[in-house]
């Protein structure tokens, strides 16, 4: 079993004395699932293609997915094949670092992550770790010294061609609710936005172990670079479905600000990752967000929210996964 990090070590106890777990033995049948899933693929060379009836298809065909998956595909994005493999290359080696050294040093600004220190039981738990960067943290001088420069390099470039393609969509989003970009503008920029780096280690221990809790993305869009691996599963219908790797795409999925934003027009869909009992997983996920004290609106008349800012619903979701395991998320502020 992976002793990088120690989960074992750490949260034996917990896995082992669950009800959960010994349940999840027994049975071994794990989240029942409906197969793979193809989610909407769609081409973005078609914005960009010159031909207006093919950018209003493409803008509709984003607009779609968006409402009634919360999660789709997109090829042609600008991003070179070269780019994603030299970040996975350097994002491997941070990984492969000695647990010590990745809890103890101060590497991508303190921003390891791993298990979960406030779970009481299996489905609060989450076998994985990650560097969660704020972007404009990575130039910082100690972000990344000695062996690491190259990681910097690469980050910095990768994160610039994410942010590029998160604005893009996010203004596509926007421009079909006939809405004005000035908002994203002012608010989302490097100064406010997260690169995520994430490991899922392999684990035999069960089939309904999480590599990552079932949860929404507190956030306006997501743009997730995956492996062959496999694992990410959402929400759709009701059931849960996984979602099928595809080599040449990226996936993206709204987050709980633009469902909001949107007055639910567009949604934040649950999903989650499961572990896999023989290869480990690896994912880069950027995180398109505002600035803390930016006030989220309905773009629509009779808003179904309240006003609140990004500090504060931030900070209601750290509050209730401290005092009930879970995130609670939008719920909390409909009106």
């Amino acid at each position: 079993m992976d002793s990088n990090p120690p989960f074992l070590d750490q949260y034996g106890a917990l896995l082992h004395n669950s009800s959960e777990f010994r349940e999840s033995l027994l049975n071994h049948k794990g989240d029942s699932t409906v197969g793979e899933c193809q989610l909407p693929l769609i081409d973005l060379m078609n914005l960009t293609s010159g031909d207006e009836r093919e950018r209003r298809v493409c803008v509709g065909e984003i607009a779609k997915a968006a409402s009634e998956w919360g999660f789709f595909q997109v090829l042609n994005h600008g991003i070179s094949h070269e780019l994603l493999e030299d970040m996975r290359r350097e994002q491997v080696k941070v990984f492969e670092m000695p647990f010590e050294k990745k809890l103890g040093c101060s590497l991508l600004n303190d921003s390891y992550r791993w298990g979960a220190p406030t779970a009481t039981s299996l489905k609060e738990f989450s076998w994985s770790e990650a560097f969660h960067i704020p972007i404009s943290k990575i130039s910082e001088e100690g972000c990344c010294d000695g062996e690491f420069n190259s990681t910097r390099e690469v980050m910095e470039k990768f994160a610039a061609a994410m942010s590029t393609l998160a604005r893009s969509l996010a203004g596509v989003l926007v421009e079909n609710l006939s809405q004005s970009k000035q908002f994203f503008e002012d608010n989302c920029n490097e100064r406010t936005c997260f690169l995520r780096l994430n490991r899922y280690p392999s684990c035999s221990l069960s089939p309904d172990i999480f590599g990552l809790v079932p949860h929404t993305d507190s956030d306006f869009l997501t743009i997730l670079c995956q492996d062959q691996v496999g694992g990410l599963q959402l929400m759709k219908d009701s059931k849960w479905v996984a979602v099928k790797p595809n080599p040449d795409a990226l996936i993206v999925n709204i987050g709980d600000l633009f469902q909001a934003w949107s007055n639910n027009i567009y949604r934040s869909v649950e999903h989650k990752v499961m572990v896999n009992p023989k290869v480990e997983r690896y994912s880069i996920a950027y995180f398109l967000c505002p600035s803390y004290d930016s006030m989220i609106g309905s773009c629509k008349e009779t808003s179904l929210y309240k006003n609140f800012t990004f500090g504060q619903f931030r900070q209601q979701v750290q509050q209730d996964v401290k005092m009930f395991g879970i995130k609670v998320g939008l719920p909390r502020f409909l009106l």
